[in-house]
């Protein structure tokens, strides 16, 4: 991959030269001739590539340089992405962006969330099991096994593990397996083939059970006919976790950041479809934030690492 975009770098960067008039209002443009967007994974990757379709056309025209799109297999891909100056921005869990933030403080800056229906700006970690498991709860868990989505994700393993964890229940000895199902998605259909009893994912918390509530991992595979929410039940949501935020690398240049964040900021009224594909589902548009919004999950993630030392 970094072959190939070196040569696409190589090549948009002649293209932008030859139309540059005057060539110093576009100088930044030959610094950055193509702008690299980060996908997670989660879900696959034509889902992904088609779900950003509109910011390839609508960023690349405010930009007025070519957008590429670079769907990772795992959350780890668009972490080292950021971190190696290959990708220049990503919607990151707040654990991927703590993540980052631990290796590289100067790495990327957060950008802005998506807020809820309600104007709210976090979400939840649901455990859910097959609905006829005979689980009602987390008691009965106990000698079950329970997927993660991803070691990176902080509603598929950071923020459920330590709750788990604060609940005094020993996850090794609780449970009687644990794994990773490769992301949200992927969990799903790993518990509802029965490879583990239950997952965790996330989700707005709001709107109907039914319909996989008004955002996330359960209402996504929904409104793409891969689940019937009457074959799940929920049987644990975890407290109140801060939305992951949208984040540019640092040493983007400052006019590019500008156009970046005025497409992102203004896309709930000026593209209410565009921004339901780009934020997983309805809200109430994107909230500029910055790093202390996130300082609860750093810290969390630090002691999750400390912890594995």
């Amino acid at each position: 991959m970094i072959a190939r975009l070196a040569c696409t770098v190589a090549v948009a960067a002649i293209a932008a030269s030859s139309l540059m008039s005057p060539v110093i209002a576009q100088d930044w443009k030959t610094e950055l001739p193509v702008f690299r967007i980060g996908l997670l994974g989660g879900e696959n990757e034509a889902d992904r590539l088609r779900k950003n379709e509109c910011m390839v056309q609508q960023l690349g025209d405010k930009l007025g340089v070519k957008i590429e799109l670079f769907p990772a297999s795992d959350y780890a891909g668009v972490m080292q992405g950021l971190l190696a100056g290959q990708l220049d921005t990503a919607s990151l869990g707040a654990s991927g962006y703590a993540g980052i933030y631990l290796q590289n403080p100067d790495a990327v800056e957060p950008g802005f969330v998506a807020l809820e229906n309600d104007g709210s700006d976090g979400y939840y970690a649901m455990m859910y099991a097959r609905s006829n498991s005979g689980i009602k709860d987390l008691e009965g868990m106990k000698g079950k096994s329970l997927a993660f989505a991803d070691p990176n994700s902080t509603s598929g393993y950071l923020v459920p593990k330590a709750e788990l964890e604060m609940q005094d229940i020993e996850i090794d000895k609780y449970f009687s397996s644990t794994g990773f199902g490769g992301g949200h998605e992927q969990a799903v259909v790993a518990v509802l083939n029965g490879q583990y009893d239950a997952g965790v994912t996330w989700t707005s918390g709001q709107g109907e059970a039914k319909d996989g509530f008004t955002r996330g991992a359960l209402r996504s595979m929904v409104d793409k006919n891969l689940l019937d929410m009457n074959d799940l039940s929920i049987i644990w949501k975890s407290n109140l976790i801060p939305n992951g935020p949208w984040v540019i690398r640092k040493d983007v240049p400052q006019e590019a950041k500008d156009l970046w964040a005025d497409w992102l900021g203004n896309l709930h009224e000026t593209d209410y479809e565009c921004y339901k594909e780009v934020s997983a589902g309805d809200g109430k548009g994107f909230k500029k934030v910055d790093h202390q919004f996130f300082e609860n999950v750093v810290q969390m993630r630090k002691r999750e690492l400390e912890g594995s030392r």
